[in-house]
């Protein structure tokens, strides 16, 4: 090969620069560097359990302050595509990762894993004794952390300080970071659906859209704007964080509930139940998988679900709801339906990306609460019937 027919160098190329995370407990891992540049990266730390469908993870909205550690150890085998970001970039800290795949081999792949992360400015760190992190998180529970470089003793002192001083996740209202500015429409449905925008994946207005026509509002919308939009149903998404900082959907909600349809996943559920009066808490250190097993109380059918999650709703906390759904990992509740208005929520993810489609019908489902209370069946056009023509 001549000179000039020679290949440029490829982030995969680069010559390895040593790099560690540490936690705050002081915990240290070593690896190599990988994705955008960066001196410190810090956050708190996770691992996630999904096989397959990193490039979904990275985009979830859910992980805005966190670092994702991936369990399974290699990764950007199948590079990467545009059609399977879940939002308009990654809002995370960074990721940690055992082998980064030097090859990418998939006719979709449209780059490769490291290129990605360099373009959204996302750093990240390989050769990392994954299993071992899993363990200790999970032995410890999921802690603040922070990686980067470590050429010297004082940059590793450095990262000791990063990991102190990172607040992790509670108390920090991480919603406003990844909600819509503005209001947006997709899909034609017949129903209207207003969606609050919590950090909500691309997955779920697909599938939304299949029955409505959705407009996705900012986190901040008031129950006044929601209500003139005249929607037959109101969707609460998924979204990172603490739920207390959430507290504008929670007082909208009170003027929603009984007067429209709701449907709540995820963060959508922990709006939900603090809305109704219930109380939430912090797990130690998650759910973040594409295979957790859940219990239908009502069919008494197991769902493996997606799940993407490090605060729950207390059970027995919510006054005026029957709890339907139930985690058979460490007996989370997984879900609730109210008894006396139109509104129901699961702690997982029913549009799955990545992960199972056990739990998809749950959309089909809000249909028929919507089709319940309006009384009606929607005609084909998307603006009818009125939405203030069938309330019971």
């Amino acid at each position: 090969m001549t000179p000039s027919a020679a290949k440029s160098p490829t982030p995969n190329d680069r010559s390895p620069t040593p790099g560690c995370l540490v936690l705050s407990d002081g915990t240290t891992f070593e690896g190599e560097m990988i994705g955008a540049p960066t001196e410190i990266a810090s956050g708190e730390v996770v691992f996630n359990t999904v096989m397959t469908g990193y490039q979904e993870v990275i985009t979830d909205p859910s992980y805005a302050g966190q670092i994702i550690s991936f369990t399974y150890p290699h990764i950007g085998n199948y590079g990467t595509a545009a059609a399977d970001a879940e939002s308009r970039r990654p809002f995370c800290r960074g990721v940690v990762i055992r082998d980064l795949a030097r090859r990418r081999s998939n006719w979709r792949s449209e780059g490769d894993l490291d290129s990605y992360l360099v373009a959204h400015g996302i750093a990240g760190i390989a050769g990392v004794d994954t299993r071992r992190l899993t363990r200790h998180v999970r032995n410890y529970g999921a802690m603040p952390g922070a990686f980067g470089p470590t050429p010297n003793d004082a940059s590793l002192g450095r990262l000791r300080a990063a990991a102190s001083a990172e607040p992790g996740t509670s108390g920090v209202d991480l919603v406003a970071e990844v909600t819509t500015s503005e209001p947006y429409t997709v899909g034609d449905g017949p129903w209207r659906v207003v969606a609050y925008d919590l950090g909500i994946k691309r997955a779920i207005t697909t599938n939304l859209a299949r029955i409505a026509t959705v407009e996705v509002v900012p986190a901040g919308t008031s129950a006044a704007d929601v209500l003139a939009r005249e929607p037959h149903g109101v969707f609460l998404s998924n979204g990172p964080g603490d739920p207390q900082m959430s507290g504008t959907v929670t007082t909208a909600l009170a003027d929603l509930l009984g007067t429209v349809p709701v449907f709540g996943i995820c963060l959508g559920q922990q709006v939900l139940g603090l809305a109704l009066g219930g109380r939430s808490y912090k797990l130690p250190f998650g759910h973040h998988g594409g295979n957790v097993p859940v219990r239908d109380e009502d069919s008494g059918r197991i769902e493996i679900t997606s799940q993407n999650h490090n605060f729950a709703i207390e059970s027995g906390s919510v006054p005026g709801v029957r709890e339907t759904h139930f985690c058979l990992n460490d007996g989370a509740l997984e879900g609730f339906a109210c008894k006396d208005v139109p509104a129901f929520a699961v702690q997982y993810h029913p549009e799955a990306s990545p992960g199972p489609h056990d739990s998809r019908h749950l959309f089909d489902r809000f249909a028929d609460l919507m089709s319940s209370y309006w009384g009606t069946t929607p005609a084909s056009g998307p603006r009818a019937p009125s939405a203030s023509s069938g309330a019971r």
